[in-house]
């Protein structure tokens, strides 16, 4: 059983007992966390499509921690004019397990 939920803008394929990476999320290592936007359930080849989301479906996970992503290294040059700049950026995740599917 699978499903696909829309997390902190992004749409991710989730399965139970999965671990994944999502945008930061504001809430504490531990805690509990459930997300209602579902828009498909796949449960043994019956599959539920919502328009735009399955009615009364949702996804329960637990935050397990809060990490930052691989360094991104943005750097910007202009030929022959001198101009050169460095910059760094490294992204906020949260680490999530997918704890159940529930179908309303």
């Amino acid at each position: 059983m699978y499903a696909i939920v829309e997390i902190a803008g992004q749409q991710f394929k989730v399965e139970k007992d999965r671990k994944i990476f999502v945008h930061r999320l504001a809430h504490e290592e531990g805690a509990a966390v459930e997300f209602d936007k579902v828009m498909l359930i796949d449960n043994e080849g019956n599959v539920q499509v919502g328009a735009p989301v399955v009615e009364g479906a949702k996804v329960t996970a637990k935050v397990l921690a809060h990490v930052k992503g691989d360094k991104v290294i943005v750097f910007k040059k202009k030929r022959r004019k001198g101009y050169k700049k460095k910059n760094g950026h490294r992204q906020q995740f949260s680490q999530i397990q997918i704890e159940d599917i529930l179908v309303g």
